[in-house]
Protein backbone atom coordinates (compact mmCIF):
# COMPACT_ATOMS: atom_id res chain seq x y z
CA UNK A 1 0.00 0.00 0.00
CA UNK A 2 0.73 3.59 -0.77
CA UNK A 3 0.50 6.23 2.01
CA UNK A 4 -1.19 9.46 -0.01
CA UNK A 5 -0.24 12.39 1.75
CA UNK A 6 -3.54 13.60 3.67
CA UNK A 7 -6.02 11.37 1.49
CA UNK A 8 -9.25 10.57 3.14
CA UNK A 9 -12.47 8.93 1.84
CA UNK A 10 -15.38 11.42 0.83
CA UNK A 11 -18.90 9.51 0.72
CA UNK A 12 -22.26 11.53 -0.06
CA UNK A 13 -25.20 9.22 0.77
CA UNK A 14 -28.25 10.83 -1.12
CA UNK A 15 -31.75 9.24 -1.79
CA UNK A 16 -30.69 7.82 -5.03
CA UNK A 17 -27.14 7.50 -5.18
CA UNK A 18 -23.70 7.01 -3.12
CA UNK A 19 -20.72 8.21 -4.48
CA UNK A 20 -17.28 7.71 -3.20
CA UNK A 21 -14.13 9.43 -3.62
CA UNK A 22 -10.53 9.67 -2.24
CA UNK A 23 -9.76 13.11 -1.74
CA UNK A 24 -6.46 14.60 -1.25
CA UNK A 25 -5.02 17.32 1.16
CA UNK A 26 -6.00 20.03 -1.37
CA UNK A 27 -9.35 19.48 -1.42
CA UNK A 28 -8.56 17.99 -5.35
CA UNK A 29 -10.63 14.71 -6.50
CA UNK A 30 -8.85 11.58 -7.11
CA UNK A 31 -10.90 8.85 -8.03
CA UNK A 32 -14.72 8.11 -7.61
CA UNK A 33 -17.31 5.47 -8.05
CA UNK A 34 -20.61 5.49 -7.43
CA UNK A 35 -23.83 2.83 -6.83
CA UNK A 36 -27.64 3.15 -6.75
CA UNK A 37 -28.16 3.90 -2.88
CA UNK A 38 -30.55 0.62 -1.94
CA UNK A 39 -32.64 3.12 0.38
CA UNK A 40 -35.94 0.37 0.39
CA UNK A 41 -33.27 -2.39 1.34
CA UNK A 42 -32.80 -0.77 4.83
CA UNK A 43 -29.32 -0.11 6.33
CA UNK A 44 -27.46 -3.16 6.06
CA UNK A 45 -27.82 -2.80 2.52
CA UNK A 46 -27.11 0.79 2.52
CA UNK A 47 -24.06 0.32 4.35
CA UNK A 48 -22.70 -2.40 2.28
CA UNK A 49 -23.24 -0.48 -0.55
CA UNK A 50 -21.03 2.06 0.83
CA UNK A 51 -18.17 -0.02 2.04
CA UNK A 52 -17.56 -1.56 -1.40
CA UNK A 53 -17.44 1.93 -2.60
CA UNK A 54 -15.08 2.73 0.20
CA UNK A 55 -12.62 -0.03 -0.95
CA UNK A 56 -12.65 1.07 -4.50
CA UNK A 57 -11.74 4.45 -4.10
CA UNK A 58 -9.27 3.29 -1.60
CA UNK A 59 -7.35 0.65 -3.30
CA UNK A 60 -3.80 0.40 -2.47
CA UNK A 61 -3.71 3.37 -0.43
CA UNK A 62 -3.81 4.30 3.29
CA UNK A 63 -6.84 6.95 3.97
CA UNK A 64 -6.40 8.63 7.03
CA UNK A 65 -10.04 8.01 7.13
CA UNK A 66 -13.81 7.88 5.90
CA UNK A 67 -15.78 11.09 6.18
CA UNK A 68 -19.78 10.45 5.30
CA UNK A 69 -22.48 13.20 4.16
CA UNK A 70 -25.74 11.44 4.09
CA UNK A 71 -29.47 12.35 3.86
CA UNK A 72 -31.23 12.91 7.27
CA UNK A 73 -30.60 14.36 10.75
CA UNK A 74 -27.21 13.35 11.89
CA UNK A 75 -25.51 13.79 15.65
CA UNK A 76 -22.89 15.18 14.40
CA UNK A 77 -20.51 13.58 17.58
CA UNK A 78 -21.78 9.94 17.81
CA UNK A 79 -22.41 9.34 14.13
CA UNK A 80 -25.88 8.21 14.87
CA UNK A 81 -29.24 9.32 12.14
CA UNK A 82 -31.12 11.13 14.18
CA UNK A 83 -34.54 10.99 11.78
CA UNK A 84 -34.25 10.63 8.15
CA UNK A 85 -37.38 10.33 5.44
CA UNK A 86 -38.90 7.20 4.07
CA UNK A 87 -36.58 7.26 0.90
CA UNK A 88 -33.94 6.00 3.34
CA UNK A 89 -35.78 2.89 5.23
CA UNK A 90 -35.36 2.22 8.67
CA UNK A 91 -32.27 4.46 8.38
CA UNK A 92 -33.37 6.69 11.54
CA UNK A 93 -31.42 5.26 14.49
CA UNK A 94 -28.30 3.85 12.32
CA UNK A 95 -25.14 4.24 14.41
CA UNK A 96 -23.61 4.61 10.95
CA UNK A 97 -19.75 5.98 12.33
CA UNK A 98 -19.66 3.01 14.49
CA UNK A 99 -20.98 0.54 11.66
CA UNK A 100 -18.58 1.86 9.24
CA UNK A 101 -15.86 2.11 11.38
CA UNK A 102 -15.83 -1.46 12.78
CA UNK A 103 -16.47 -2.73 8.91
CA UNK A 104 -13.69 -0.20 7.48
CA UNK A 105 -10.99 -0.30 10.15
CA UNK A 106 -10.90 3.34 9.66
CA UNK A 107 -11.74 6.70 11.42
CA UNK A 108 -15.36 7.96 10.59
CA UNK A 109 -17.54 10.89 10.88
CA UNK A 110 -20.47 11.49 9.64
CA UNK A 111 -22.57 14.25 9.08
CA UNK A 112 -26.06 15.62 7.17
CA UNK A 113 -25.14 16.27 3.40
CA UNK A 114 -25.74 19.81 3.36
CA UNK A 115 -23.26 20.20 6.03
CA UNK A 116 -20.43 18.01 3.79
CA UNK A 117 -21.56 20.42 0.58
CA UNK A 118 -20.82 23.81 3.03
CA UNK A 119 -17.35 22.29 3.80
CA UNK A 120 -16.22 21.70 0.47
CA UNK A 121 -17.45 24.92 -0.49
CA UNK A 122 -15.86 26.62 2.01
CA UNK A 123 -12.51 25.01 1.95
CA UNK A 124 -11.69 24.02 -2.03
CA UNK A 125 -14.91 25.68 -3.89
CA UNK A 126 -16.51 29.00 -4.55
CA UNK A 127 -15.93 30.09 -1.10
CA UNK A 128 -12.33 29.61 -0.38
CA UNK A 129 -10.61 31.62 1.72
CA UNK A 130 -13.97 33.43 2.96
CA UNK A 131 -13.99 33.50 6.97
CA UNK A 132 -17.44 32.20 7.23
CA UNK A 133 -19.94 31.02 4.89
CA UNK A 134 -23.89 30.82 4.09
CA UNK A 135 -24.61 27.54 1.68
CA UNK A 136 -27.55 26.83 0.24
CA UNK A 137 -28.83 23.80 -1.28
CA UNK A 138 -32.28 23.78 -3.61
CA UNK A 139 -32.57 20.30 -5.21
CA UNK A 140 -35.57 17.96 -4.21
CA UNK A 141 -35.38 19.70 -0.74
CA UNK A 142 -34.07 23.35 0.36
CA UNK A 143 -31.30 23.17 3.33
CA UNK A 144 -28.67 25.66 4.93
CA UNK A 145 -25.50 25.15 6.44
CA UNK A 146 -23.43 27.83 8.18
CA UNK A 147 -19.75 27.33 8.20
CA UNK A 148 -17.28 29.32 10.19
CA UNK A 149 -13.38 29.97 10.45
CA UNK A 150 -14.03 26.21 8.80
CA UNK A 151 -16.35 24.50 11.43
CA UNK A 152 -19.93 24.10 10.83
CA UNK A 153 -22.68 25.23 13.25
CA UNK A 154 -24.62 22.29 13.85
CA UNK A 155 -26.91 24.00 16.47
CA UNK A 156 -27.76 22.64 20.29
CA UNK A 157 -30.11 19.69 18.11
CA UNK A 158 -28.45 19.19 14.99
CA UNK A 159 -31.26 20.71 13.14
CA UNK A 160 -28.97 23.88 12.16
CA UNK A 161 -29.47 24.45 8.69
CA UNK A 162 -33.41 23.75 7.65
CA UNK A 163 -34.14 26.44 6.00
CA UNK A 164 -37.14 24.65 4.13
CA UNK A 165 -38.55 24.35 7.82
CA UNK A 166 -39.35 28.29 8.33
CA UNK A 167 -42.45 30.00 7.41
CA UNK A 168 -42.69 31.01 3.62
CA UNK A 169 -45.44 33.95 2.97
CA UNK A 170 -45.56 32.37 -0.87
CA UNK A 171 -46.12 28.70 0.85
CA UNK A 172 -49.06 29.74 3.01
CA UNK A 173 -51.32 26.63 3.21
CA UNK A 174 -49.30 24.05 0.90
CA UNK A 175 -48.49 21.32 2.75
CA UNK A 176 -45.34 20.37 3.45
CA UNK A 177 -43.11 17.24 3.24
CA UNK A 178 -42.35 17.35 7.23
CA UNK A 179 -46.63 17.01 7.77
CA UNK A 180 -46.86 20.85 8.61
CA UNK A 181 -48.14 23.51 5.96
CA UNK A 182 -46.44 26.53 4.48
CA UNK A 183 -43.28 26.08 4.68
CA UNK A 184 -40.53 27.21 2.10
CA UNK A 185 -39.47 23.78 1.04
CA UNK A 186 -44.06 23.55 0.12
CA UNK A 187 -43.02 26.35 -2.48
CA UNK A 188 -39.36 26.56 -3.40
CA UNK A 189 -37.81 23.27 -4.03
CA UNK A 190 -37.65 21.20 -6.78
CA UNK A 191 -41.11 19.20 -6.72
CA UNK A 192 -43.01 22.10 -5.21
CA UNK A 193 -42.12 24.14 -8.51
CA UNK A 194 -42.94 21.13 -10.53
CA UNK A 195 -46.67 20.94 -8.71
CA UNK A 196 -47.45 24.49 -8.99
CA UNK A 197 -46.45 24.17 -12.53
CA UNK A 198 -48.87 20.87 -13.16
CA UNK A 199 -51.93 22.89 -11.01
CA UNK A 200 -51.54 26.12 -13.33
CA UNK A 201 -51.26 23.74 -16.71
CA UNK A 202 -52.48 20.71 -16.17
CA UNK A 203 -49.56 19.34 -17.10
CA UNK A 204 -47.79 17.03 -15.31
CA UNK A 205 -43.41 17.20 -15.08
CA UNK A 206 -41.56 15.43 -12.49
CA UNK A 207 -38.09 17.82 -13.53
CA UNK A 208 -37.40 21.78 -13.62
CA UNK A 209 -35.72 21.26 -16.44
CA UNK A 210 -38.61 20.73 -18.05
CA UNK A 211 -40.30 23.87 -16.59
CA UNK A 212 -37.06 25.65 -17.79
CA UNK A 213 -37.27 24.32 -21.56
CA UNK A 214 -41.00 25.41 -21.76
CA UNK A 215 -40.03 28.67 -20.37
CA UNK A 216 -37.38 29.31 -22.90
CA UNK A 217 -40.02 28.26 -25.48
CA UNK A 218 -42.33 31.40 -24.11
CA UNK A 219 -44.85 29.83 -21.88
CA UNK A 220 -45.43 32.30 -19.38
CA UNK A 221 -46.98 30.11 -16.67
CA UNK A 222 -43.51 27.90 -17.18
CA UNK A 223 -41.09 30.96 -16.59
CA UNK A 224 -43.71 32.49 -13.43
CA UNK A 225 -43.34 29.59 -11.40
CA UNK A 226 -39.94 29.20 -11.60
CA UNK A 227 -39.65 33.24 -10.77
CA UNK A 228 -42.23 32.25 -7.95
CA UNK A 229 -39.86 30.02 -6.36
CA UNK A 230 -36.68 32.07 -6.84
CA UNK A 231 -38.31 34.95 -5.51
CA UNK A 232 -40.21 32.93 -2.27
CA UNK A 233 -36.18 31.33 -1.41
CA UNK A 234 -34.27 34.36 -1.98
CA UNK A 235 -36.56 36.32 0.89
CA UNK A 236 -35.77 33.88 3.11
CA UNK A 237 -32.45 34.00 2.34
CA UNK A 238 -31.95 37.75 2.84
CA UNK A 239 -34.02 37.13 6.17
CA UNK A 240 -30.80 34.59 6.81
CA UNK A 241 -28.27 36.95 5.86
CA UNK A 242 -29.60 39.68 8.30
CA UNK A 243 -29.48 37.34 10.88
CA UNK A 244 -26.29 35.46 10.37
CA UNK A 245 -23.97 38.31 8.17
CA UNK A 246 -21.96 35.66 6.82
CA UNK A 247 -19.19 37.43 4.15
CA UNK A 248 -20.10 35.15 1.30
CA UNK A 249 -23.42 33.03 0.38
CA UNK A 250 -23.34 29.87 -1.88
CA UNK A 251 -26.23 28.43 -3.92
CA UNK A 252 -26.26 24.87 -5.00
CA UNK A 253 -28.31 21.93 -5.53
CA UNK A 254 -30.41 21.39 -8.48
CA UNK A 255 -32.65 23.78 -9.02
CA UNK A 256 -29.60 26.32 -9.79
CA UNK A 257 -29.47 24.45 -13.10
CA UNK A 258 -32.90 25.83 -13.87
CA UNK A 259 -30.65 29.48 -15.00
CA UNK A 260 -31.51 33.27 -14.59
CA UNK A 261 -35.18 32.80 -15.28
CA UNK A 262 -35.05 31.01 -11.50
CA UNK A 263 -31.57 32.82 -10.45
CA UNK A 264 -32.56 36.98 -11.34
CA UNK A 265 -36.03 36.70 -9.64
CA UNK A 266 -33.82 34.61 -6.12
CA UNK A 267 -30.97 37.43 -6.17
CA UNK A 268 -33.42 40.07 -6.62
CA UNK A 269 -35.57 38.96 -4.10
CA UNK A 270 -32.77 38.05 -1.71
CA UNK A 271 -31.48 41.42 -2.10
CA UNK A 272 -34.76 43.33 -0.80
CA UNK A 273 -34.73 42.07 2.02
CA UNK A 274 -31.07 42.87 3.18
CA UNK A 275 -29.95 45.78 5.90
CA UNK A 276 -27.84 48.14 4.10
CA UNK A 277 -24.77 47.02 6.10
CA UNK A 278 -24.92 43.97 3.97
CA UNK A 279 -25.92 45.72 0.80
CA UNK A 280 -23.09 44.34 -1.33
CA UNK A 281 -22.74 40.79 -0.16
CA UNK A 282 -21.47 37.93 -2.94
CA UNK A 283 -23.70 35.36 -3.45
CA UNK A 284 -22.29 32.95 -5.71
CA UNK A 285 -23.00 29.86 -7.28
CA UNK A 286 -21.52 26.34 -6.48
CA UNK A 287 -18.20 25.66 -7.90
CA UNK A 288 -17.77 22.16 -6.95
CA UNK A 289 -21.21 21.28 -7.72
CA UNK A 290 -21.87 17.21 -6.22
CA UNK A 291 -17.98 16.98 -5.93
CA UNK A 292 -18.31 19.33 -2.58
CA UNK A 293 -20.24 16.95 -0.39
CA UNK A 294 -17.05 14.49 -1.09
CA UNK A 295 -14.68 17.20 -0.60
CA UNK A 296 -16.06 18.07 2.84
CA UNK A 297 -17.06 15.14 4.07
CA UNK A 298 -12.90 14.08 3.60
CA UNK A 299 -12.27 17.38 5.51
CA UNK A 300 -14.13 16.78 8.29
CA UNK A 301 -11.25 13.39 8.77
CA UNK A 302 -8.49 15.19 7.52
CA UNK A 303 -9.14 18.02 10.22
CA UNK A 304 -9.84 15.66 13.24
CA UNK A 305 -6.47 13.67 12.76
CA UNK A 306 -4.60 17.12 12.00
CA UNK A 307 -6.30 17.89 15.40
CA UNK A 308 -5.19 14.94 16.97
CA UNK A 309 -1.70 14.54 15.81
CA UNK A 310 -1.52 18.43 17.84
CA UNK A 311 -2.64 17.32 20.79
CA UNK A 312 0.13 14.22 20.74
Amino acid sequence: MSDVVGCAVGVDIGGTKTVAALVDAGGGIIGRAVEATPGSDGPDAILATVLRLVRAVADGTRPRGVGVGSAGVIDHRSGVVLSATSVLRDWAGTPVRERLSDMTGLPVRVVNDVHAHALGEAWAGAAAGAESVLMIAVGTGVGASFVRSGEVWFGAHDVAGHLGHIPAAAAEGRPCVCGRTGHLEAVAAGPAICALYAERTGRTVTDVQEIVRCAAAGSAEAAGVLAEGGRALGAAVGGAINLLDPEVVVVGGGVVGAGELWWAPMESALRDQLLPTTAGIRVVRSKLGSDAALAGAARLVLDADRKMKERH
